[in-house]
């Protein structure tokens, strides 16, 4: 499959592509493959390579946007910066989650060592950040969680779902719990447009989920 075949929305202005989790979007400074590297392959019969409007982690599957041409890209920009994007991303914790719901409030910065590289921090100094969630399932000591970010911080919902929850997301070797993939995944993606009709699409949960693919 190519990463062509993952594309979940098009039309001439955008494209919404099923970013497959291990695949960065932007190429690593030590090399290797990338979405970035695809951008001939997704140009779709279009000459102009497309433009991702965010990113999303290496290890973080699902819904990932492009524009399409210039004038799109302006488009879609302003839809980010007035807050008019929705993403809803699924994880699972390391933990039982108690609560139904809730929002987390916490103001991240990043903090650099010469030992462990750098990484992001609630500091009441930082970015404002803001995420809503709520628990979608308890099996097995661990929780199927929806989370909705306001804001979009580098590494926001896992280092909000540590500082949360007191445990982090699974397979998370930097926030949460190491072992296996990391189940963070870009479920769901909405947005308005001024012409054409807005956008509004979901990614299935991966294989590699395993059972949870019957909670979400």
């Amino acid at each position: 499959m190519t990463l062509a075949d993952r594309i979940l929305f098009i039309d001439a202005e955008a494209f919404v592509l099923d970013k497959p989790a291990g695949l960065p979007v932007d190429t690593p400074r030590r090399g290797g493959d990338s979405v970035e590297k695809h951008l001939g392959e997704l140009r779709m019969g279009f000459m102009r390579p497309p433009t991702p409007m965010h990113r999303l982690d290496q290890d973080t599957s699902g819904c990932l946007l492009f524009a399409r041409n210039p004038s799109a890209r302006a488009e879609l920009q302003q839809a980010f910066e007035g807050r008019q994007v929705e993403k809803h991303y699924l994880a699972v914790i390391a933990g039982e989650v108690v609560d139904a719901e809730g929002e987390i409030d916490l103001p991240l910065a990043k903090k650099s060592s010469a030992e462990a590289g750098w990484r992001m921090v609630g500091d009441p100094a930082g970015q404002p950040a803001q995420t809503r969630w709520r628990r979608l399932a308890v099996r097995d000591g661990r929780s199927l969680v929806e989370f909705v970010p306001v804001t979009g911080r580098t590494h926001q919902i896992r280092v909000h779902a540590r500082e949360a929850f007191g445990v982090g997301i699974v397979g998370d070797r930097v926030y949460g719990t190491p072992g296996g993939a990391m189940l963070l995944h870009a479920s769901r993606l909405a947005l308005p447009r001024r012409v054409k009709d807005g956008i509004d699409v979901s990614a299935p949960l991966p294989p590699h989920w395993g059972e949870w693919r019957d909670e979400a």
